[in-house]
């Protein structure tokens, strides 16, 4: 009988997705896994600390603030020698990752495994990105997060092995309920995440408001926390606030029931490697619009099928996305029907699946 593969895990905070996955990887019989993370949970994360599993653990260490990002450095690190294989899901800019990456993982083959990078316009930054991200070129395998960000990471790293696996996470929540009956006239749209300029919550208020403007019969429905939805609603008309419901942050096993009170869902961020509220929506069965700034949107939304995509920053595009949806009631459903059909391919069982496939 042949051994099982050991392979080590090193990732950021045990988040309820990443989770999902591991959890799926740990039950297959051809591998032995290890999860390690940086920190248990980041300063502001309102998630749950739910207890590990045996085959996670958290390594010593402590993180510095410094160009609005957080620096994390771990010791003593997992002796990586004892794996057959380590995969990296940190970001370039940890002094861990920058250890273990330039000291080749002590000699074990290592895979990086990551979202798309985001651009940079200015210069010195696109150095310091350039110069962190150099030792990507030594690692066995890339494995980008998404279609996008494996295009990417192959045109900045020709020479190495590229692979494509987006995040899996458990959908069962979401497919369990039921998608609700078009109404003619009216639409609630639903945003889910993190009430900031990044996540383009300033442009889906302005295109509501617009909607609202022209007294279209129109909801929005916001999940996640606060950030900046303050100073954003000030520049709100009051008609248009009162047509907002701010439900506040949710935890992971509350969201079907909102995601249930929508009729469609919006994703207009300016930039976000992946998404994985994208995942979610599709269990629900809701038809999408997203930006092209979204990494999900490249492999999840198909224009026409399943929702809209619109130049990222695009206001205007993005309004017109809106009442595109709200003016065809039915063949919003469908599209919400085909999302659901499309949530079938991401449970984490057919991720563990492509990983067994990247290891052999």
């Amino acid at each position: 009988m042949r051994r099982a593969r050991k392979v080590a895990f090193v990732s950021v905070v045990p988040s309820p997705y990443q989770r999902d996955l591991f959890s799926a990887l740990a039950q297959r019989p051809e591998l032995d896994v290890r999860i390690f993370y940086l920190e248990r949970a980041a300063p502001d994360s309102p998630w749950p600390h739910n207890e590990l599993a045996q085959y996670e653990e958290v390594i010593p260490g402590s993180w510095f603030p410094l160009w609005r990002a957080r620096w994390h450095f771990n010791w003593p690190l997992p002796n990586l020698l004892q794996f057959d294989l380590a995969v990296l899901n940190i970001p370039a800019n940890a002094i861990t990752t920058q250890w273990l990456m330039r000291r080749n993982c002590y000699g074990t083959p290592w895979i990086f495994w990551g979202e798309r990078l985001r651009l940079q316009s200015n210069p010195w930054k696109r150095r310091v990105q350039k110069t962190l991200t150099a030792p990507f070129g030594n690692a066995t395998a890339i494995v980008g997060v998404g279609s996008a960000a494996e295009e990417d990471y192959r045109r900045r790293f020709p020479n190495t092995s590229h692979f494509n696996i987006p995040y899996y996470c458990d959908l069962s929540g979401f497919l369990a309920q039921p998608q609700r009956p078009p109404v003619p006239g009216e639409m609630t749209f639903l945003f889910c995440g993190q009430m900031n300029e990044r996540k383009g919550v300033d442009l889906l208020l302005k295109a509501f408001d617009r909607l609202v403007a022209e007294n279209l019969n129109v909801r929005l429905l916001l999940v996640g926390r606060e950030a900046e939805l303050p100073q954003f609603l000030q520049d709100l008309s009051v008609k248009a606030r009162d047509r907002i419901c701010y439900a506040g942050f949710q935890p992971p096993e509350r969201l079907p029931e909102y995601f249930a009170q929508a009729d469609a869902f919006v994703l207009p961020s300016r930039y976000d490697g992946w998404g994985v509220v994208v995942n979610q929506a599709l269990g629900a069965g809701l038809p999408i619009i997203c930006s092209d700034a979204v990494g999900a949107g490249h492999d999840l939304v198909e224009d026409n099928v399943n929702g809209l995509r619109f130049p990222s920053g695009n206001v205007h595009e993005l309004e017109r996305c809106m009442e595109q949806m709200l003016n065809n009631p039915e063949t919003t459903w469908n599209w919400g029907e085909a999302s659901r059909r499309k949530a079938v391919s991401l449970d984490p069982k057919v991720g563990a699946e492509k990983w067994v496939g990247v290891f052999q």
